[in-house]
């Protein structure tokens, strides 16, 4: 089968393509063909080995897996003796426990991450939803969303960014995005009520406070915006700066006010439960999955240079034919 693999921490020229023996699924395993997975802020961490505090679990002088790639989409081909939650046929989508997605075909067992999708979604839209949607559902619950109450999210137009603003306004909150101001239409149309163009600060100065402020990119600080937070407020963060991927890869952490943890930290059954809320979602109309654009397998490292460039709104998908 095609993958693409790295065998040392770099550029994106460290990602070659490779013909490797087909994986032959276990009892409790499903043999999955890939049609789509992803490349995320996580993926160029990971391929370049920084911050070099996350080769704690990536492998200190090389990395430990040769394949890159947590989110998937595709169908099965084979199943083990053992599997009775799924068929041959069946489309699924979900994320691998161990990375591998940058493959023809994957092995997973069948009490992973992993879900049917809906008959209403294409691999590209459903590859996304188990990292990046997965991530937006997982904070705002951590912040208690609840109906009626003023959110604001930071990074609204990148790929955790925009699946938060629509599922905080599915969830009946009242939505302020923080974005740049080319991304103002889609991010209205994503479902934002308010939105401040993140390049001259307005944001800071205004006088709303907010119940969440869930930075989707990792960029702003607590202390820079605790002012806006409301009383018995929540602020939320993904771990992209080295101290907080130093603290959830040993003990996701929470303060009064501000939560920090990482999607990859969640159990298997909690993981299929955000799945399933999201294949909800969508089946409803009020969730959607931004792409940017899309690459073909063989051109991942070009996929990898692109993201790095850090302007990608939504989602990047990777295709498998």
């Amino acid at each position: 089968m095609q993958a693409i693999i790295y065998q040392n921490y770099g550029t994106p020229n460290v990602l070659k393509p490779a013909v490797l023996d087909m994986p032959a699924p276990k009892a409790d395993e499903l043999l999955v063909k890939v049609n789509a997975t992803c490349v995320t802020a996580a993926d160029i961490m990971m391929r370049s080995g920084k911050p070099y505090i996350g080769r704690l679990y990536t492998g200190l002088t090389k990395p430990k897996r040769q394949i890159l790639g947590f989110e998937f989409a595709g169908q099965v081909t084979a199943i083990g003796n053992n599997v009775t939650q799924f068929n041959i046929g069946d489309k699924v989508f979900g994320g691998m426990p161990a990375l591998g997605a940058y493959a023809e075909y994957i092995t997973i067992p069948q009490d992973a991450m992993v879900a049917k999708q809906s008959l209403n979604m294409t691999a590209a839209e459903a590859a996304p939803l188990s990292g990046n949607g997965v991530t937006a559902l997982n904070f705002l619950k951590l912040g208690n969303i609840k109906q009626g109450q003023k959110v604001l999210i930071y990074g609204a137009s990148g790929g955790v960014g925009t699946y938060a603003v629509s599922i905080a306004k599915a969830l009946g909150a009242h939505v302020t995005a923080i974005c740049g101001k080319r991304n103002f239409d889609l991010i209205k149309s994503l479902g934002a009520d308010i939105v401040f163009d993140y390049a001259t600060g307005d944001f800071l100065l205004n006088d709303d406070v907010y119940d969440i402020i869930f930075d989707a990119v990792g960029k702003i600080s607590y202390s820079l915006c605790k002012h806006l937070l409301a009383k018995n407020a929540t602020y939320l963060s993904v771990a992209l700066s080295p101290i907080l991927l130093l603290k959830i890869l040993t003990n996701p952490f929470t303060s009064k006010k501000a939560k920090f943890t990482a999607t990859g930290m969640l159990p298997a059954p909690k993981g299929r439960k955000l799945l399933t809320e999201l294949k909800s979602l969508m089946q409803s109309g009020m969730l959607r999955s931004v792409i940017d654009r899309s690459f073909p397998l063989a051109q991942t490292a070009k996929a990898h240079q692109y993201v790095a460039r850090g302007h990608k709104v939504g989602n990047l998908v990777i295709t498998i034919n």
